[in-house]
């Protein structure tokens, strides 16, 4: 799933082409906005909140301002291109969830996670839940530390994910920033020594790589060394060397994956069998007419 940084390059890109252009065409195929108009309507801003986009729509004919909002999920995307072009060979038609015309610039939603048509007022009961966001201009530490211990108990992986406590983190960062300060994921937040380290860790890993096409967290920008542990299961730790291993972490129907070292991370051993894992992604090998190697469970 796109995390923070990838969304708020995303609204960048959207913002530029878009804002200060009036709509001349709207088409969202999405059940219950087929019928909606957004012709006419002057784009005024686009910016990310943690995962989601908001789409700022100027009043028009005596109607209050709107607020298209979008997320991505996991396979999510918004493409731009000049408008009359044929962008289609880049993406399937029947993904097409959102397409706005202007002037110059077109912009397509394809496999959005969600699509929300509200009144700008009302932006706060979709976006209203979320805990500080990470590379927002109102990032409050001391807010997002103080939501992240708010349950001692709970483990820290699963905390750090919760959008309610920070908003913009997924499992890339997650893994990192645990692998970064020798936590397992698995530590519950009332045992971590320097929670106020972690969250200032999130805010500037996820800064760094804001501008980034590629998120990178070790600093070498070469393939396969770009970050230490995420979805390198089954993989040597770049630090010590030992397996990485992946297991999920969270409350039952909302698991997501959690990758560390054993070694490096220290604490709550990850809830997985122990079985042999290839990389998160990879190709099982073949060993027989109908059997294969194992590899990590995937959400």
């Amino acid at each position: 799933m796109p995390e923070g940084d990838v969304v708020r390059r995303t609204a960048r890109r959207l913002h530029a082409a878009l804002a200060g252009r009036d709509l001349l065409v709207s088409d969202l195929r999405w059940p219950d906005l087929a019928t909606a108009d957004l012709s006419g309507r002057r784009v005024l801003e686009v910016v990310s909140a943690g995962k989601h986009l908001l789409a700022r729509l100027a009043a028009t004919g005596g109607e209050e301002p709107l607020t298209l909002h979008s997320h991505l999920r996991m396979e999510g995307s918004w493409y731009v291109e000049r408008s009359g072009s044929d962008g289609r060979g880049r993406r399937s038609a029947s993904g097409v969830r959102a397409v706005l015309v202007t002037d110059a610039w077109t912009a397509v939603g394809h496999r959005l996670g969600m699509l929300d048509l509200v009144p700008t007022a009302a932006e706060v009961h979709l976006v209203g839940h979320l805990g500080p966001d990470v590379l927002g201009p109102g990032w409050d530490a001391a807010e997002a530390q103080r939501r992240l211990l708010a349950d001692p108990a709970r483990p820290v992986g699963e905390a750090l994910l919760d959008q309610r406590v920070l908003a913009g983190v997924g499992t890339f960062y997650m893994a990192e920033a645990c692998f970064l300060t020798g936590l397992s994921p698995w530590t519950p937040v009332g045992e971590v020594p320097d929670p106020g380290r972690l969250v200032a860790l999130v805010h500037r890993l996820l800064h760094a790589n804001a501008e980034r096409t590629e998120q990178v967290t070790t600093g070498d920008l070469r393939r396969g060394r770009r970050n230490f542990v995420h979805a390198r299961s089954g993989l040597p730790c770049l630090r010590c060397g030992t397996t990485v291993r992946v297991a999920l972490i969270g409350p039952p129907s909302k698991e997501r994956t959690a990758f560390s070292c054993p070694r490096c991370q220290p604490g709550p051993a990850p809830t997985d069998d122990g079985r042999p894992q290839a990389p998160l992604g990879a190709r099982p090998r073949r060993t027989g007419p109908a059997r294969a190697a194992s590899g990590p469970a995937r959400p």
